[in-house]
């Protein structure tokens, strides 16, 4: 049998070695409920042990029922028939097995059906359905919308909701994207007006990820007289005859996940939380979730392609030897693997962040007077949030494209075929830069952690907690890494030129990107032989490369600046 978690060791050294004792204690409340849920763990340990049992379900449905099915998912595809949209059979059936082993609610509180899971387990969740069907996960990894209604909704509303949610009765979309707003959602135009004490909803949403579900997350434009994001709030939408699904989209990947454009014609819906914050807190809530869920689905796509490139590798013979043998293969291979392993590790930390930084915002709304305890630790985890999940948005997904892309090369001309995996896994990795935000959005959000030494403060909680002489010669890299980045930050900062700091932002993040991980890979390696030669791999390549970028950064070479019009400008000889 195959179980899709079972079978990935990388994800079991995770699992048993990080330290989740913060987020548990967090999440549970401090056990609370262990004698109200008979499923409410009672310690640590059964928490850690509830999480093994539930992953190993989903492995298993992954692994048994919905990878067989993938192939002809992205045959099939999704259609729109008299103004409804079928999904592909698979993954119909893919979603009623998920439903009925109890995962739609994961991250839910028990009281209203839900597991009550952390974000960073629900991450391995989504990474193990993502490796069996990136399509699947397009509707299984949308569970931010349940999660945003339980975080900003009123009572009522989340007993309304949740519950339905929980049991699968109903699925969720984000209807956010326009025609004219897309990463500028300032710009939406969808319009929102009272009647009778009723919102009604008039316009058109694009791009909209399983825009056919039952309920939805609407953004629409609440103020007439305000522009910008101050006149937008978020409504909660559920399907009637006012919504029309006027086309689904034809696209290079992802066949089994329906994409829709929505006609709304005083479509009613209601307020959720407070006019005026729509996009501006409760959207971008919802957002950073989604970029988890994506920076996971990235990462199992790449997974499966990387394991397809091995298999095929070790089988195919050419001038009497499998090509495996040869250096140009194994070091893609290995380059392959451990860009994976480094997706993986910056995932988990930026989930165990993020599940942090949402409990002590938990425990401020239920017990206001423990604010001043924790408000400290709060804003310092939010910043720590703010910089990291953006980050890990833009490495992940460009990442999984770059091993997909690598895996049809190994394959060589059959991997060009679709009777081959691969050809199908670069067709789905290629959306996880595009939705959700563009890689050069997440630079955006996450250069002012960079170049506001966020950065090096999480670095300094990781050296103060962690005694990395064991390991120095490897750990040398990584704080080298570090000081090419201080030495470029201060280069820009210095020139207080705002066009020169946005020209750099990407080099700037990536040198980030690559001294995190170096740090991340420095703390796996205290705990395996085999994680020390992985972080020796990794420090050794992107060591050059940080140095290579702080170079051009201090250079002051500014000939593309000044010279791109003249290059683009086919006119001029």
């Amino acid at each position: 049998m195959s179980n899709f978690y079972r079978d990935n060791h990388d994800i079991h050294f995770h699992i048993k070695n990080m330290n989740l004792e913060r987020v548990i204690r967090l999440k549970e409340t401090e056990f609370a409920e262990k004698d109200k849920y008979l499923e409410a763990p009672k310690d640590v340990e059964d928490a850690m042990d509830n999480y093994d049992r539930v992953l190993e379900i989903v492995g298993e449905i992954a692994g048994e029922f919905v990878a067989p099915r993938a192939a002809e998912v992205d045959i099939e595809g999704a259609q729109l028939i008299d103004g409804e949209v079928h999904y592909a059979s698979g993954v119909r059936e893919a979603i009623d097995r998920l439903k009925k082993s109890e995962l739609m609610g994961f991250t839910l509180p028990r009281q209203y059906g839900g597991l009550n899971m952390p974000k960073t387990i629900y991450s391995v969740a989504i990474e193990i359905i993502s490796r069996a069907d990136a399509s699947v996960m397009n509707i299984f990894g949308l569970q931010e919308i349940s999660d945003t209604i339980y975080k900003f909704g009123s009572e009522d509303q989340r007993q309304r909701y949740l519950p339905r949610f929980c049991s699968g009765e109903v699925l969720g979309s984000m209807a956010l994207t326009e025609p004219d707003a897309g990463s500028d959602l300032q710009a939406v135009a969808l319009s929102a007006r009272q009647k009778n004490g009723s919102w009604l909803l008039n316009g058109v949403k694009r791009f909209i990820t399983n825009g056919c579900a039952q309920l939805s997350l609407v953004m629409a434009r609440s103020e007439e007289n305000i522009a910008g994001g101050r006149g937008i709030s978020l409504f909660i939408y559920e399907r009637d005859e006012n919504m029309r699904i006027r086309r689904i989209e034809h696209k290079l990947g992802i066949h089994g996940s329906p994409t829709c454009e929505l006609q709304f014609n005083d479509a009613e819906a209601e307020l959720l939380g407070q006019r005026k914050l729509g996009l501006i807190k409760y959207t971008l809530s919802l957002l950073n979730g989604a970029r988890l869920a994506v920076s996971a689905q990235a990462i199992g796509i790449a997974e499966a392609a990387y394991r397809e490139a091995d298999a095929y590798a070790k089988k195919r013979i050419q001038f009497k030897k499998p090509i495996y043998e040869f250096t140009a293969v194994y070091e893609m291979l290995t380059d392959m693997k451990i860009s994976i392993e480094a997706g993986r590790t910056l995932l988990y930390e930026t989930a165990r962040i993020v599940d942090i930084k949402d409990g002590l915002e938990d425990i401020i709304e239920r017990h206001p007077e423990r604010k001043a305890d924790l408000q400290e630790e709060l804003q310092r985890y939010t910043k720590y949030a703010a910089l990291f999940t953006p980050t890990l948005k833009a490495y992940t997904t460009e990442m999984s494209n770059k091993v997909c892309y690598d895996a049809v090369q190994i394959h060589g001309g059959t991997g060009y075929m679709k009777e081959f995996n691969v050809e199908r896994h670069a067709r789905d990795a290629r959306i996880t830069n595009i939705y959700e935000g563009t890689t050069q959005l997440q630079v955006i959000a996450a250069i002012g952690g960079v170049v506001t030494g966020v950065i090096f403060e999480r670095l300094g909680d990781y050296e103060a907690n962690h005694d990395f002489l064991p390991i120095a010669d490897i750990f040398n890299k990584a704080q080298q890494m570090r000081i090419y980045l201080e030495t470029a930050v201060s280069y820009i900062k210095q020139l207080m030129e705002k066009s020169y700091q946005e020209f750099h932002s990407r080099r700037l993040v990536e040198m980030a990107t690559d001294t995190m991980v170096s740090y991340l890979f420095c703390i796996d390696a205290l705990k395996s032989e085999r994680k020390k030669k992985v972080a020796q791999i990794f420090t050794s390549k992107a060591l050059p490369g940080c140095k290579a970028k702080l170079e051009y950064i201090i250079s002051d070479d500014r000939s593309l600046v000044d010279f791109h019009k003249d290059v683009l400008a086919e006119n001029n000889l």
